[in-house]
């Protein structure tokens, strides 16, 4: 399953960080952030609770750029 997500960053080398953030994420086969149009792009490991596994990219994400936003 893949989903897209709207995203607060304040700059392209953050967004890198929130992507491999998010890519190394138990339960996610793969991410893409696009900086330009502040949209992530998640694909889940088959048989995943989404809404949990978004919880801890959220979680993730914030601890590498804590003024990024991800709205679930």
């Amino acid at each position: 399953m893949k989903k897209t997500y709207k995203i607060d960053v304040d700059c392209a080398n953050c967004a890198n960080k929130m992507e491999e953030a998010a890519k190394n994420t138990a339960g996610v086969k793969n991410a893409v952030v696009n900086f330009m149009t502040l949209k992530m792009s998640v694909e889940f490991e088959e048989g995943q609770n989404v809404k949990a596994v978004m919880e801890e990219v959220r979680r993730n994400c914030k601890k590498v750029e804590d003024d990024c936003e991800v709205f679930l």
